[in-house]
């Protein structure tokens, strides 16, 4: 089904004040408008758009679009004219439904487009609103004197995009009576007949029409604080004869091997504990108990993979990695590159941010006596603020 989108942003900014209207204003590095053009034209279900902008804003309108620049018609002395204005110049692509949105709604969702399209099955006309949670007064609009309570159950919010079949509402826009200034699309469509509904609308979807709208906007789109934590993981495991072991992902020959019940890679399961333990999320034990036959020789690679998934999918981020070695043998520092790629690749980071080093003990205690292999791991984590 063809659908067209109108975004209405010939408002010359009365109540927002200044030089420059309201939807030319910036936020966050692009202009209110093209922000509100940008949803619509990434929606896969648009398959066209107007914007009706004002007769004197096509330098304003040139600055925000470089060439070639979206469709645009300019608008009347008021937002019913305006619209008509972006109908009628749809005439020619004679599309099946039509969205009808506030160019100064920039926060406007692809959801929402979806479910007001998705709510023209059922209604001629459509659009979202909130429900009003404020007591509501007839008052006095000159003296403020309060005249009269009214139910608020009874009234909403309505909010755009709103959504029509394209046919009736131009005919409506034909039929209008041009004495009578309507509020917004439903107002004219149902004066004109048409059966109009209200979906679920999103407290996010403002329209800025003042500089303390603009000021909240901003304040919204600032990235989320961030907080930084840190894990240390330590681990130690036996030398036993053998041919070679794993160390930080990276097989390494030599005369002796680690005793464990997976690979025994003592690096990489110091690694896991840290991102474990930055995130508050247990230790490798819990996850990975060695009484579990199915982690018998298990690539350890995949205990980190876990831990990193779990780290992602509550809001972290590892930034770096800082990995000890304590050994008298084998030697590390011709394997260190390889180790800081292997670790590099898992946790997808540059190897900018892995540092791996060795130490030993100056021969005492078990690492000393060639008893074994001793691993510390730090990273660093970033995290959205709550």
């Amino acid at each position: 089904m063809k659908t067209a989108a109108i975004i209405v942003a010939a408002g010359t900014g009365t109540r927002f004040g200044g030089d420059v209207p309201k939807q030319y204003r910036n936020l966050a590095g692009k202009a209110i408008l093209r922000h509100t053009y940008d949803v619509f034209a990434q929606h896969p279900a648009v398959d066209d758009i107007i914007i009706v902008i004002a007769q004197d804003a096509e330098p304003l309108f040139a600055k925000i679009f470089a060439t070639p620049r979206p469709r645009f018609v300019f608008g009347g002395d008021s937002r019913t004219a305006s619209v008509y204005a972006g109908l009628q110049a749809l005439q020619n692509k004679q599309p099946e439904q039509v969205l009808i949105h506030d160019g100064a709604r920039p926060f406007v969702s692809a959801t929402e487009i979806t479910e007001v399209l998705a709510a023209l099955g059922q209604f001629d006309a459509c659009a979202p609103a909130l429900p009003i949670v404020d007591a509501i007064k007839r008052v006095d609009a000159i003296t403020g004197k309060i005249l009269a309570d009214a139910n608020r159950n009874q009234f909403q919010r309505v909010q755009t995009p709103q959504g029509f079949a394209y046919a009736s509402l131009l005919a409506a826009y034909e039929q209008r009576d041009t004495k009578i200034q309507f509020d917004d699309d439903l107002s004219l469509a149902a004066d004109a007949g048409m059966t109009c509904h209200t979906i679920a609308g999103n407290p996010t979807n403002i329209k800025i029409t003042t500089q303390q709208n603009l000021d909240e906007a901003k304040r919204n789109m600032q990235p989320a604080a961030k907080i930084y934590v840190s894990g240390q993981g330590f681990d130690v495991h036996q030398l036993i004869a053998g041919d070679g072991m794993m160390l930080c992902g990276v097989h390494v020959p030599a005369e002796a091997s680690l005793k464990g019940h997976s690979d025994a890679d003592v690096g990489l399961h110091a690694l896991t504990d840290a991102i474990l333990g930055a995130m508050a999320l247990g230790d490798i034990g819990e996850h990975f108990p060695p009484s579990d036959a199915q982690w018998k020789n298990a690539n350890s690679s995949l205990f980190v993979r876990h831990a990193h998934k779990l780290a992602k999918q509550n809001g972290g981020k590892i930034i770096h990695v800082d990995m000890t070695l304590i050994c008298e043998t084998p030697k590390i520092t011709p394997h260190r590159q390889d180790m800081r790629n292997a670790i590099a690749i898992l946790l997808d980071l540059d190897i900018s941010s892995v540092s791996v080093k060795a130490t030993t003990t100056e021969k005492l205690g078990f690492a000393g006596r060639k008893e074994g292999i001793a691993a510390q791991a730090c990273v660093s984590i970033e995290k959205a603020s709550k």
